[in-house]
């Protein structure tokens, strides 16, 4: 963002206060209005000839290039990956508050890990579970990952829609 008298071309495309269009006008007239109004000069794209320039008030630019800073900083972060333990013998009460749960977390935005601790032979219930579990939450997630059933635990993940 190139601010005032940092401004080297010769002419600029103007834009008024509330958007109106100026026209083609050289840079000097452009800074004595700006300075009469006292507000900014901005130039928004140095990428054409002339360059589009702003007339912004004072502050006011600084402060849209840190939000617009702090809001590709947010994008920028991956989901964060929550996990929720389950077992394979669940009752319906705890099977709800951990589909409230996930159901929470989707809404938020983090992706979900489902895993199920295995003892004994557990593994075709908790593939049944981890499967009724993704149906309930076709609304507010779609499944990453297949259900990975190994030795000691079941999983799959879950990403926000």
């Amino acid at each position: 963002m190139i601010l005032n008298e940092k401004i080297k071309a010769s002419e600029v495309l103007l834009t008024g206060l509330n958007g109106e269009d100026l026209g083609v006008v050289p840079t000097s007239e452009a800074l004595a209005l700006a300075k009469k109004l006292k507000v900014d000069l901005v130039c928004t794209s140095l990428m054409s000839s002339p360059p589009p320039c702003k007339l912004i008030s004072r502050g006011a630019a600084k402060q849209n290039s840190l939000a617009e800073k702090r809001e590709a900083q947010r994008k920028d972060q991956p989901a964060k990956v929550k996990e929720i333990r389950l077992t394979a013998n669940i009752e319906e009460h705890d099977y709800d508050t951990k589909l409230r749960q996930c159901e929470k977390l989707l809404a938020s935005g983090n992706a979900v890990q489902l895993v199920i601790r295995l003892q004994g032979k557990e593994g075709p219930k908790a593939k049944e579970l981890l499967e009724r579990m993704l149906k309930h939450l076709a609304a507010s997630g779609k499944k990453d990952t297949g259900i990975q059933v190994s030795g000691k635990q079941a999983a799959v993940r879950v990403n926000p829609l």
